[in-house]
């Protein structure tokens, strides 16, 4: 296992490049709500309405790498995610606990739901505990009750940092809040 300051840097190294990609991105509603990762970045609220989509996507992808790189370097039982057919329904393992992260939920349609109804099931039938870690708390409840039907541990918000400090004796939370506006980015 790497020792505290080979995973710190390994972090910094995956929030810095997300930093990088923010310079050239240009941005296009009323939630006034931050989070540790949109704080990193100093990502307003303002400035993440501009463009939902991409912020959700680049934030989430962001989440995912953070989490992975975590868990590898402190999980010896750390697995990349499986393909299972042609889905890849979670994003990394640890142990039996199949992954997956999401920055946030806000999807209702019913294709995303029924993604999430039928992994649940599918990860379970190969005797995987299907776990999502949600950074947000401020999700879509209809999609949030349909992970739970579907067979699905939800975390939302500080429960997920206690389950990923729970299974990786490291303190995650803390760290993201220490590096607040450390990876700040100009736009041009």
């Amino acid at each position: 296992m790497k020792n505290d300051i080979e995973t710190v840097e390994l972090i910094s190294n995956v929030i810095d490049r997300y930093r990088s990609s923010f310079v050239t991105k240009v941005h296009n509603y009323e939630n006034e709500d931050h989070d540790v990762i949109m704080d990193l970045f100093g990502i307003t609220p303002l400035l993440k309405r501009e463009n939902r989509q991409y912020w959700g996507r680049e934030l989430g992808m962001c989440w995912q790498l953070i989490v992975s790189a975590l868990c590898k370097a402190k999980c010896s039982n750390y697995s990349p995610a499986q393909r299972i057919g042609a889905d890849e329904p979670y994003d990394l393992a640890v142990g039996n606990h199949a992954i997956d992260t999401k920055y946030r939920i806000g999807s209702g349609d019913s294709g995303t739901l029924k993604k999430f109804k039928q992994y649940g099931p599918l990860l379970r039938s190969k005797d995987l505990n299907p776990v999502l870690l949600i950074v947000r708390q401020d999700n879509l409840s209809a999609a949030i009750t349909a992970c739970r039907a579907g067979g699905w541990t939800v975390y939302q918000s500080q429960a997920t940092f206690a389950f990923i400090e729970k299974l990786t004796n490291f303190d995650l939370y803390s760290l993201l809040l220490s590096m607040k506006g450390k990876f700040l980015f100009e736009r041009e």
